[in-house]
């Protein structure tokens, strides 16, 4: 029988605990947007109340990850609240998919940015090379308001990431400008991006050699399709050659699930002894249950918002060996039963 409780790890126990909380505050501000409670989904990823409230208080990558992936899915909004229209799920995989043809990194990322201005006009954006410097620019149209800060950082950071997963390449920044004051939370900016960082700035946008728009591209349509299981990776980690033990583990788990009903088959099937699989796992902050309980998560999550197959269905697809497990598992993860998830989609 699956195990019930929640697949997220305390944050002392997996990763340093990063992400400033102004970023989880703007995604609650966008469920009282539509009316909804941001609670069970904010309890879901272990954020308490009190840790909500703390000015100074931090979380993991995976927390944000997993809250981001989660909220964008309750709202069917990918933009989580920043423009004036929503993107419904799928919009930022699309512009990938336009861009993926291009011969050169700097063709893919003047479609990138032509394309996004076609989803909204709150913000522009565009690429520009100047004294040797290629130049990711964002102007913002529309006052974003309280917005500001959690838009421009999350668009510029899935900018660079879908440049460093083009063409597998981690491309330093040579400098950072944003259009708005340093936040109370502005030292951890050495963070979210590396090389100097101005606040203040005129328009934001983000710099790094133009030497790499000359680059090619090194992915297909597969590689799209594997990336887009987990494409928030792109704005909330840095780049790391998606080669990662634990990207393996997942990408086995949803497509191969043949292949994972234990730690010896999954092993076996990864050339890996199953001492080394839970090691390096572990050293990545990570445990299989842990994986296999998101991997489910994620799947059922996405059937009960994108379809209409009853819930003894979805269970057997997300592989529960009944309904009453499932459900209960379910409620586990999201404080919600599958029923609730899927009649809280906004309409």
């Amino acid at each position: 029988m699956p195990q019930t409780s929640r697949p997220l790890p305390s944050p002392d126990s997996h990763g340093r605990a990063e992400t400033p909380m102004a970023f989880v505050r703007a995604i609650a501000s966008a469920y009282t947007q539509r009316g909804l409670d941001p609670w069970p989904t904010l309890s879901a990823a272990q954020i308490a109340p009190k840790q909500f409230q703390q000015t100074a208080s931090r979380i993991t990558a995976l927390q944000m990850e997993w809250l981001s992936a989660t909220a964008m899915r309750e709202l069917d909004d990918e933009a989580l609240g920043w423009f004036r229209r929503r993107l419904p799920w799928g919009s930022y995989g699309m512009l990938v998919r336009a861009s993926l043809t291009a011969p050169t990194l700097g063709v893919a990322l003047s479609r990138w940015c032509r394309h996004h201005n076609l989803l909204t006009d709150d913000i522009r954006l565009n690429l520009s090379t100047s004294e040797g410097l290629a130049h990711i620019e964002l102007h913002e149209t529309h006052d974003l308001q309280d917005l500001r800060e959690f838009c421009t950082v999350s668009v510029l950071r899935n900018a660079l990431g879908v440049a460093c997963w083009l063409t597998d390449s981690r491309i330093p920044l040579s400098a950072t400008a944003l259009h708005f004051a340093p936040p109370p939370h502005a030292e951890r900016y050495g963070v979210l991006f590396d090389g100097p960082c101005q606040f203040k700035a005129p328009h934001s946008r983000l710099s790094f050699d133009a030497g790499y728009l000359q680059l090619p591209l090194r992915r297909d349509e597969a590689a799209l399709q594997s990336m887009l299981q987990r494409a928030l990776l792109l704005t909330v980690r840095p780049y790391r050659r998606d080669r990662l033990l634990v990207e393996k583990v997942r990408q086995t788990l949803a497509e191969h699930p043949e292949h994972s009903r234990n730690a010896d088959d999954l092993a076996a099937w990864l050339n890996l002894s199953p001492r080394t699989l839970h090691r390096q796992l572990k050293e990545e902050g990570a445990s299989l249950q842990q994986l296999k309980d998101s991997v489910r998560r994620e799947m059922a999550a996405d059937l009960l918002l994108r379809t209409q197959r009853p819930i003894k269905q979805i269970a057997a697809e997300v592989g529960f060996q009944n309904e009453k497990s499932f459900m209960r598992a379910f409620k586990g993860w999201t404080g919600r039963t599958p029923e609730e998830f899927r009649l809280a989609k906004p309409t």
